[in-house]
């Protein structure tokens, strides 16, 4: 398998250059530009940006070249694999790659409690209450991030923004009341690391598209109200990404195909872009060639073995749930097609392929160390 996602510059390796600017330990390679800048420039505010789903294509095509985002955007980097946001921003939250947090996707499966689990939610696939059970060994994955690590050391301060709840974040409105909120903390004396995490232009995109006009102008708008908040900033350095970009989906249904969804021992899980199955045992000689008969025009399809070689999650010492999430096979999306099974969402652009638009995203760097 031919890993694309560099995990010498992806988002894993940012976080790290943040570890190591707040004094914190870190398992892999920082970024050295981004170190040079930090150690120079000795910001007071570290403030990451992270724009669901704002890949660095989608960016080409949406804005011109004197856009905000465009003009400093140091380069494109890649994310981590799967391409999708609970993978993505794990790993820039904690500076671990998802071998090792175990946050894999949108629908993983937990082994103690032999269930797939919607992560984000808390609760089974397709359901909508909370698995009591998952609670109970979620601390299998890992939850501590650098924001709390910061924390708890005491030397520095660190702050995490939300459109939700989520921990001790800073829960925010809108774009508008998000900036501010920003702004004040950047006040506050001391050095400090803030995470500022929008869910646009990704959730408007999955129901219109990253062509609609609506979701450009979410995008324009976000151009030229970080353009505005950055030019009051002072002493901090802040940089700008995305966890993944998106794709127009065509949805293939495998109830639809009932020779292969037979041949199953549990749903599918991970992402449906990038799709684990497990597989009966009496199944496990014949399965690629049954699933390459009907899709393999769409999707390359690796055995554990491969993938565990590729290191496509990244490397380091694998999460104890890692092992079991990945299933006997994952198929990871060439082509725009999606592999949807019950309790799967049906939406009209995704994520977590092996398209360019998918895995690459912007890095931008905006140094406001000067005034």
């Amino acid at each position: 398998m031919k890993v694309k996602n560099n995990y010498d510059e992806c988002l894993t390796n940012l976080a790290c250059s943040v570890r190591k600017y707040f004094g914190l330990g870190y398992e892999h390679k920082p970024i050295d530009y981004i170190d040079k800048i930090l150690e120079k420039k000795q910001p007071d505010n570290v403030i990451i940006m992270l724009f669901d789903g704002m890949g660095s294509r989608i960016l080409d095509k949406t804005l011109d070249k004197n856009s905000f985002f465009r003009k400093n955007q140091y380069k494109e980097i890649t994310t981590v694999f799967p391409a999708t946001t609970t993978a993505a921003t794990t790993s820039i939250r904690t500076g671990l790659n998802p071998i090792e947090h175990g946050w894999l996707g949108w629908n993983t499966y937990i082994k103690p409690i032999d269930k797939t689990i919607t992560l984000f939610l808390n609760c089974e696939k397709g359901k909508k209450i909370t698995c009591k059970e998952f609670l109970d060994v979620k601390n299998k994955l890992v939850n501590t991030t650098i924001t709390d690590e910061i924390e708890e050391a005491g030397i520095y301060h660190a702050k995490e923004f939300f459109p939700f709840k989520s921990g001790n974040a800073i829960i925010y409105s809108n774009l508008d009341n998000m900036l501010n909120l920003v702004m004040e903390e950047t006040k506050i004396q001391g050095k400090k690391f803030l995470y500022v995490y929008d869910d646009e232009p990704d959730h408007t995109m999955h129901k219109l598209g990253a062509d609609n006009e609506t979701v450009k102008n979410l995008i324009k708008e976000r151009d030229i109200k970080v353009s505005n908040f950055c030019e009051k900033l002072k002493n901090s350095l802040v940089i700008i990404v995305a966890d993944h970009g998106h794709i127009k989906v065509d949805n293939i249904f495998l109830n639809d195909y009932p020779e292969l969804l037979n041949m199953l021992e549990r749903t599918t899980s991970i992402e449906q872009r990038a799709v684990s199955f497990k597989v009966k045992k009496e199944y496990l000689n014949i399965f690629v060639d049954k699933f390459n008969e009907f899709f393999g025009n769409y999707f390359k399809i690796y055995n554990k073995s491969e993938i565990l070689e590729s290191k496509i999650f990244g490397d380091g010492t694998p999460n104890e749930l890692f092992d079991d999430a990945i299933g006997d096979f994952i198929a990871v999306a060439n082509s725009n097609k999606c592999l949807i099974t019950d309790g799967d969402d049906v939406l009209f652009s995704q994520h977590a392929g092996y398209t360019d638009d998918e895995i690459f995203v912007p890095l931008i760097i905006v140094d406001k160390t000067e005034n």
